[in-house]
């Protein structure tokens, strides 16, 4: 590309206060220019400081908007967990109906005692142990030792199972002695806790 000194000295002499007389492709390129300056320095001073800002607000917009779903599908299900509720309270109200008073309480190890003997063990062993307070009710747990076979052992678990009273089954541990198998576990059944307690016994 030439160098045009010419050009270079129109240039220089240019006066802007008589810009209305410059060449159109001088002033359009200065107009250009000054757009380019004015654009930037707007961009730097104006816009650039606040988009920390957008991003917050950007970020707290998609926070309002889960927000808002959640609570849209609580309000639209609102029906829903009324009626799930309410079954489960009924299914706590029942399973504290099952729960022995302390008149019925002490039937409990007559009745494990049965289904024990017609299960072909023999107890060594039936003894209450101290209770234990929960939250909703008395947790009461039962010592028991019996010997047999393994045939008879898993007999009496499952008639103690079928028990009409919440009985469950915990800590098992089968010894061999010489006379034969032991059975060592612990049952527990629960009281609802405005029961009054139990007169401690044992077989």
């Amino acid at each position: 590309m030439k160098f045009d000194v010419e050009k270079l000295k129109e240039l220089n002499e240019l006066d802007f206060e008589q810009i209305a007389i410059w060449p159109n492709e001088i002033r359009i390129v200065v107009a250009a220019f000054v757009a380019i300056v004015i654009g930037a320095l707007s961009y730097y001073l104006l816009i650039n400081p606040k988009l920390p800002i957008l991003e917050a607000a950007e970020l707290k917009e998609q926070e309002l908007k889960l927000q808002y779903e959640a609570k849209y599908r609580i309000a639209v299900n609102k029906e829903a967990y009324r009626e799930q509720l309410a079954q489960l309270e009924d299914d706590f109200s029942s399973m504290l109906k099952s729960l022995p008073t302390s008149n019925e309480t002490p039937g409990l190890l007559d009745d494990i005692t049965y289904v024990g003997t017609s299960s072909g063990l023999t107890f060594k062993l039936l003894n209450w142990q101290q209770e234990v307070p929960k939250e909703f009710y008395t947790e009461l747990p039962i010592e028991i030792e019996v010997s047999g076979g393994y045939h008879h052992f898993g007999e009496f678990v499952s008639k103690v199972a079928g028990l009409p009273r919440i009985v469950t089954l915990h800590d098992f541990d089968i010894l061999r002695e010489s006379n034969g198998l032991t059975l060592q576990l612990q049952a527990k059944t629960y009281r609802s806790e405005n029961s009054t307690g139990i007169s401690g016994g044992s077989k």
